[in-house]
């Protein structure tokens, strides 16, 4: 499996991007919050992804885009554990929610819970259907 994360693994679409904030449920690991929701959609991959850094807690943008391309960077260098486990398609956004930046691997390492946690929720919910 490549190591990449192009374009059509990344969430673009604003109808699923509405509808995902509005049915999806969330999970934390500060500083992270993962949004998920198991729809279909047009992509090939078992989810397509967005990543999300609020204005609010970061006022200039080129503290914004470089926590962008951090998440970005830690989830590509994971997402294996989420294509091999997952069956169905789901669409997630991945916030940063916490108001300083922390170290690759410490946000690394809190991704990898993340993603955990996302398999965990998503097995759960397949048992209960």
């Amino acid at each position: 499996m490549k190591l990449t994360l192009g374009k059509i693994e990344r969430l673009k679409s604003r109808k699923l991007i509405e509808k995902l904030f509005a049915d999806g449920k969330s999970i934390k690991k500060i500083p992270l919050r993962m949004v998920f929701l198991q729809t279909s959609h047009t992509s090939t991959f078992p989810i397509q992804v967005g990543f999300s850094v609020p204005k609010r807690n970061f006022k200039r943008a080129v503290d914004r885009n470089r926590l962008k391309r951090v998440l970005r960077e830690t989830y590509r260098l994971q997402k294996e554990i989420v294509y091999s486990n997952l069956e169905k398609q789901y669409v997630c956004m991945i916030s940063y929610i916490g108001k300083e930046e922390i170290p690759f691997e410490e946000l690394f390492s809190k991704m990898t819970i993340l993603l955990q946690l996302l398999l965990k929720e998503t097995t759960n919910t397949d048992e209960k259907q």
